[in-house]
C-alpha cells in the first residue's frame, strides 16, 4: 500500500510539473536590422526575452553559411530570433526596441554594412504580429523623426536559419572585436543624433502598484452584483443589452477593477454580435490570453494582466489590419471619454483622440 501511495504522488507530481512547463508559453520574433552581432545585445537585456538567436532568412538557399549570405547571393537577410514570454513583455515593446536599433529610411544595408543582406526588415509570425507592425511603421514614419521615408519591410517569416556558433553571443565572446566593430560602423553615433537620451528609455512595464486588485470584500462593495459575476466567475452579459456594445463616444475602456487602460474606441467596429468589439488592445501588456475549454469548445480567453479580470474571448474572425476581433463584457470595463482622460489620469491618451480630429 505505501508503494502505491509513493507511486501515486510522484505521477501527481510529474503531472503538476508537467502542467506548468506547457503553461509557460513563448512566441517568437524576428527582426533584421544589419549586423546580427549588433541586434543581440539591446534584446538579450530586456525581461522576458529568453534567447537571442543569430540567423539568416528570407531567402531561398537552404542551410546557407555565413561567407554565401555575406556575399549577398542567396537572398537572406542576416537576423536575429527573439524567444520571449508574452506575458513578461509584449511584441509591441519589442517592436519599439527595434527601431530604436536601425536606420529605417536606408533601403540599401545598415551603417558600414552595404547591400540587400544588410538592409532592415520585419519577419512576421502571424497577422496580429504583422498588424502590430505595420502600425508602428505607420506611427514612426508620421512621427516626423526622419527626413527620409521609412523603408524597413514588412515580410511574412519564413524558414530561419541558426548562424555558426562563433556568431551567436559574438559581443560576449569577442568583446574588443565587437567594440571596435561597433564604433567604427556608425550605429551608435546614429542613434544618439536620432533619438537622444529616449535611447536610455526602459521598456515600459505595468504599473502594478497603481493597478492592483482589491480584496474580495471590497469588489463586492464596489462592483454591481453583474460586474462581480463577469469579471470574479467568468460570466458572460446578454448581447445587445449591455452599456457599450453601441457605444460611438471616443475615449478608452477601463478595468473596471483595477483601472489599467485595455482598448481605444478607434479600435473599435460593429461586430454585430452585440458585445464591444476591437481589433487590438489599447496597452497590449495589460492583456493576458489562455485556454479556455468550457462549454465543449476550445476557445481564448482574455483577461487583464493586473486585477485578473475575465473579460471574454478573442477570436480571428476581425477585420484587417490585425484580423482579431476582441469581443468584451461591458461588464468588466469602464467608458473614460475623450475630455475627460487628463482629469482620471489618462492624459498620456489625449493625442490618440488629437490625431484623430487633425484627420478629420
Amino acid at each position: 500500500m505505501l508503494k502505491i501511495i509513493i507511486l501515486f504522488s510522484f505521477l501527481l507530481l510529474l503531472i503538476m510539473q508537467t502542467r506548468i512547463y506547457a503553461d509557460t508559453k513563448t512566441e517568437k520574433a524576428t527582426f533584421a536590422g544589419g549586423c546580427f552581432w549588433c541586434m543581440e545585445t539591446p534584446f538579450e537585456k530586456l525581461d522576458g526575452v529568453t534567447e537571442v538567436i543569430s540567423g539568416y532568412t528570407g531567402g531561398k538557399k537552404v542551410n546557407p553559411t555565413y561567407e554565401e549570405v555575406s556575399y549577398g547571393g542567396t537572398g537572406h537577410l542576416e537576423s536575429v530570433q527573439i524567444i520571449y514570454d508574452p506575458s513578461k513583455i509584449t511584441y509591441s515593446e519589442l517592436l519599439d526596441v527595434f527601431w530604436k536599433q536601425i536606420d529605417p529610411t536606408d533601403p540599401n544595408g545598415q551603417f558600414v554594412d552595404r547591400g540587400s543582406q544588410y538592409r532592415s526588415a520585419i519577419f512576421y509570425h502571424n497577422d496580429e504580429q504583422k498588424g502590430f507592425a505595420e502600425k508602428s511603421k505607420e506611427e514612426l514614419d508620421k512621427s516626423g523623426k526622419f527626413r527620409k521615408p521609412v523603408v524597413t519591410e514588412i515580410i511574412l517569416a519564413s524558414a530561419f536559419y541558426k548562424a555558426e556558433e562563433y556568431h551567436q553571443d559574438y559581443y560576449k565572446k569577442n568583446p574588443i572585436r565587437y567594440k571596435f566593430y561597433r564604433y567604427n560602423s556608425g550605429r551608435d553615433q546614429y542613434l544618439k543624433k536620432i533619438w537622444g537620451d529616449e535611447m536610455q528609455k526602459k521598456v515600459s512595464k505595468n504599473n502594478n502598484e497603481k493597478y492592483k486588485k482589491p480584496s474580495k470584500e471590497e469588489l463586492q462593495k464596489k462592483l454591481t452584483p453583474l460586474q462581480y459575476k463577469v469579471t470574479q466567475e467568468e460570466a458572460t452579459e446578454r448581447p445587445f443589452a449591455n452599456e457599450y456594445w453601441d457605444n460611438h463616444r471616443d475615449g478608452i475602456y477601463v478595468d473596471i477593477v483595477s483601472g489599467e487602460p485595455l482598448f481605444s474606441s478607434l479600435d473599435k467596429f460593429d461586430s454585430g454580435t452585440g458585445w464591444p468589439s476591437f481589433t487590438t488592445p489599447l496597452v497590449e501588456g495589460n492583456i493576458i490570453e489562455k485556454e479556455d475549454r468550457s462549454f465543449f469548445t476550445v476557445r481564448t480567453e482574455v483577461r487583464s494582466k493586473n486585477a485578473d479580470s475575465h473579460l471574454g474571448h478573442v477570436f480571428d474572425d476581425g477585420p484587417k489590419p490585425t484580423g482579431l476581433r476582441y469581443c468584451m463584457n461591458s461588464a468588466s470595463l469602464r467608458f473614460i471619454p475623450k475630455e475627460d482622460l487628463e482629469k482620471e489620469g489618462y492624459g498620456q491618451y489625449v493625442k490618440l483622440f488629437e490625431n484623430k480630429t487633425s484627420k478629420e
